[in-house]
């Protein structure tokens, strides 16, 4: 699909709110066939996603240590996190310093998604993911890990004001960009 008719494919799903706003640019062609082009999604004017680029105004993360350290991502650990921690460990263990287990394994598991999900970012060709988003059911969209998906469904008209204000909480897991669009989402609806 030419790039033209993939861009008014995407812009008709965007939600009225963003009309105007969110825009999908490709100033950048493909020459060579091992070389992506160019994308990025703006808002207002301005470039907020570049494919290609780490030098954005979101935060883009180094090292694993640096998830675990960022005091705004908020792991929560259930009642059966502390459980597994506890019968793993085969001791005494006080309460408090389950916790703290269960929560430092967890933040290592969402270290490692983040840094999956940024590097296939970085990787990834918009055009293939935005043809995945537009043949794929909206939910899948929400729930995949590929952040490109998740902000093409945060935009999309499909999504609701009741489905986006449930959100909040799997929305403190997901990586700055994808946290930007659900403000940016929820601040219009």
């Amino acid at each position: 699909m030419s790039w033209s008719k993939l861009k008014q494919q995407l812009e008709s799903f965007l939600s009225p709110a963003l009309h105007g706003r969110v825009e999908y640019r490709a100033p950048a062609y493909r020459y060579l066939p091992d070389k992506s082009g160019t994308c990025y999604i703006s808002v207002d004017k301005k470039n907020i996603l570049n494919m290609s680029d780490k030098s954005n105004r979101i935060r883009w993360y180094q090292s694993e240590l640096e998830i675990k350290n960022d005091p705004d991502i908020q792991i929560p650990v259930t009642l059966d996190d502390i459980e597994a921690v506890r019968k793993e460990s085969k001791g005494p263990v006080p309460e408090d310093r389950l916790i703290v287990m269960a929560r430092g394994r967890k933040s290592t598991e969402h270290a490692k998604e983040l840094m999956s999900a940024q590097a296939a970012l970085v990787k990834s060709n918009f055009m293939v993911v935005a043809n995945k988003f537009l043949t794929t059911p909206i939910e899948e969209s929400l729930e995949s890990n590929d952040m490109v998906l998740n902000i093409l469904a945060l935009v999309d008209k499909r999504v609701g004001k009741k489905r986006i204000l449930n959100m909040s909480e799997k929305m403190r897991l997901k990586h700055p960009i994808v946290q930007y669009f659900y403000e940016l989402r929820r601040w219009t609806v």
